[in-house]
């Protein structure tokens, strides 16, 4: 059953919730090693009845939680740790204290609503048959923290299910939204090196510019996209940088172009990598020049289980009243590595709404925002609704 005190509970935790929300926010780190982030969950944590497991490729945590009334399912709640290799605007008190690098993801929110749920249920310990995994993981940021995690065997066996939380700055306050199938898109990147022969820049005639060939790479890799893939399959490519030259009067001799592919299926993954490569070096070869793709592969498509998603909104309709929960018509391109997780064991991701009350959630900064600030508030409830998706699920399954 669904503890009714849990949301109760969690409000009675809300100090403690957002102290370490900020603790983390001040002092982001990057990547797969976030050791002060780990320390400070440890530190949270303490004294709690949790068998504690890491391993060698990050300093990710699993905690699990075994309950007191018998042997039974087993549930992952998962939350990141890792920030942005960004400045922050935001003004905040207790803003980023490391230059460069923010919190501008929500996953110092996640990881303190992971750790509220981690002593709501610990509370409740006596009264649960099965066990609880809490995930704190490093490295979503485009590092493949929960493959890494995976790979090192510190979640085995593998759960029945796996949720997850991901707060959206710029969605209605309290709101939680999902979507059964493709939630979030597969990304890949992509590199482009175009090569051809410098020289000044009033000569053009004499030196095989890579600029102009460049130029219309970009512009043709736009038309192809939409030539050549459905628009019921969406695919977005996107050249974010451009680099090449070092002076006015200088025709380089090379230019390279970063960007990324997000793809909502394998075989539309599979095809667009082909066409990236064609494009640009079909273009480059007519102007005598040539060019070199290199794709980096990225997260795979989080594709969220129709059941979890079901479970998971009779759950939020539950806790937190019959309108609190949305289903999304669209995926949305962004991508996530909690896909790894999805890969291997049924569950869903949901989004949970952090604009102010008062704000016009449709002007607030979304998320990798220097500017973006969340709805403290709104943290006991996402600490609940993860307790609870825990509690109920070994209670009595997806139902």
């Amino acid at each position: 059953m669904l503890h009714a005190d849990l949301l109760t509970a969690a409000t009675g935790l809300a100090d403690e919730i957002v102290g370490l929300r900020r603790a983390i926010h001040a002092e982001p780190e990057l990547g797969l090693h976030t050791p002060r982030t780990r320390d400070k969950v440890r530190a949270a944590l303490a004294g709690l009845p949790l068998d504690w497991r890491e391993g060698p490729s990050t300093t990710g945590l699993v905690a699990t939680l075994k309950g007191g009334a018998g042997v039974g399912r087993r549930v992952l709640l998962r939350g990141d740790m890792d920030a942005l290799p960004m400045p922050e605007e935001t003004g905040l008190d207790f803003a980023s204290t490391i230059p460069g690098t923010m919190h501008a993801c929500g996953h110092d929110a996640h990881t303190a609503m992971l750790a509220g749920a981690a002593r709501l249920l610990c509370a409740r310990q006596a009264e649960l048959a099965g066990e609880v995994q809490f995930m704190f993981q490093p490295g979503e940021e485009g590092h493949h923290g929960a493959r890494f995690m995976l790979e090192d065997g510190l979640i085995d066996p593998l759960p029945d299910a796996a949720f997850a939380l991901h707060v959206m700055p710029n969605a209605p306050h309290g709101l939680v939204g999902g979507r059964a199938g493709p939630l979030l898109a597969g990304a890949d990147q992509i590199d482009i090196v175009v090569e051809g022969r410098g020289g000044h820049a009033s000569l053009p005639h004499e030196t095989l510019d890579p600029m102009p060939v460049a130029c219309e790479i970009v512009m043709a890799l736009q038309a192809m996209v939409t030539r050549k893939f459905s628009v019921h399959d969406p695919v977005v490519l996107t050249i974010a940088r451009i680099e090449g030259g070092t002076a006015h009067n200088v025709i380089a001799d090379r230019v390279a172009m970063r960007g990324t592919m997000r793809t909502l299926s394998a075989a539309s993954r599979a095809r667009i990598r082909e066409s990236v490569a064609m494009v640009a070096e079909g273009i480059a070869a007519a102007h005598g020049l040539t060019a070199r793709v290199t794709v980096t592969e990225g997260f795979p498509v989080t594709v969220c289980d129709s059941r979890a998603v079901d479970f998971g909104e009779r759950v939020t309709r539950d806790l937190l009243g019959s309108g609190a929960f949305q289903r999304l018509a669209d995926p949305i391109m962004g991508a996530e590595d909690f896909a790894y997780l999805l890969e291997k064991v049924p569950g869903a991701m949901f989004f949970l709404g952090m604009a102010h009350a008062d704000d016009d959630w449709r002007q607030c900064c979304g998320i990798h925002s220097t500017r973006m600030v969340l709805d403290e508030s709104v943290l006991p409830r996402g600490a609940a609704l993860l307790a609870a998706l825990g509690a109920r699920f070994l209670a009595e399954g997806f139902g």
